[in-house]
């Protein structure tokens, strides 16, 4: 049987392993209390409107439309244009992704919410529980077929440290995407094995030249882009 929590451990094309910590049913039934609550008022507002609108005999055709678009596609506009977070997992630091990672797409999403049906049954998200529970990663029945899973927020890049090189500047103008993955690459290659180290390295290698130690070329880029040569 799973634990309330765990861990998800992802391997990058790069061959940096990144450890996802994989959310248990507590904090997801807070979040989809959050979420249940949030539409709540939102239908309340909605009927008060279409009453307004269409007059109470009237109201009924409009406010179940509303009411099916709202529970069909809420979970999945937010999953995929928030960061795959809906409100009540964003309270409480909670992240959909895909198995590998990746931030939701909409064929994914919408696989994942609707098999929200099948999860419920026979009451209450039985079903769900009982597959997160026979789940080493928590994942419900929509999770299973979706290929995703639900994850605590948390930056996965590391603090940046100290990088223990001369500060070079780069012989040409990086942006700051590249910038980034310098900074991750000094970060980063004490997990990496040495192999992988030199050959990420040697794919840089019409840039740093033929120099013994490619490596040693982009730890002193980083440094400069980190701040240690802009004073």
């Amino acid at each position: 049987m799973a634990a309330l929590d765990n861990t998800r451990d992802i391997e990058t094309p790069e061959g940096i392993v990144l450890r996802l910590s994989v959310a248990g049913p507590v904090p997801r039934a807070l979040a989809w209390a959050l979420d249940l609550l949030l539409r709540g008022i939102l239908y309340a507002v909605a009927a008060s409107l279409f009453g307004m609108l269409f007059g109470a005999s009237g109201m009924l055709g409009p406010f179940f439309i509303f009411l099916f678009l709202v529970e069909w596609f809420y979970p999945v506009v937010f999953e995929v244009l928030r960061d795959g977070q809906t409100p009540g997992k964003r309270s409480l630091g909670l992240r959909v992704l895909h198995d590998d990672g990746t931030p939701m797409r909409w064929s994914t999403s919408m696989i994942r919410n609707l098999l929200l049906v099948v999860d419920f049954l026979p009451f209450l998200y039985a079903f769900g529980l009982a597959s997160m529970l026979l789940s080493r990663d928590l994942r419900r029945l929509g999770d299973l077929a979706a290929g995703t899973v639900v994850t605590h927020v948390s930056d996965s890049r590391p603090p940046l440290a100290r990088i223990e090189a001369r500060p070079v500047r780069p012989p040409v103008e990086l942006s700051s995407e590249e910038q980034q993955l310098l900074l991750d690459f000094a970060a980063r290659r004490g997990q990496i094995s040495p192999e992988r180290v030199r050959e990420l390295a040697q794919t840089v290698a019409p840039l740093t030249g033929e120099q013994a130690e490619p490596e040693a070329a982009l730890l002193g880029w980083a440094a400069w882009v980190a701040g240690s040569g802009k004073g």
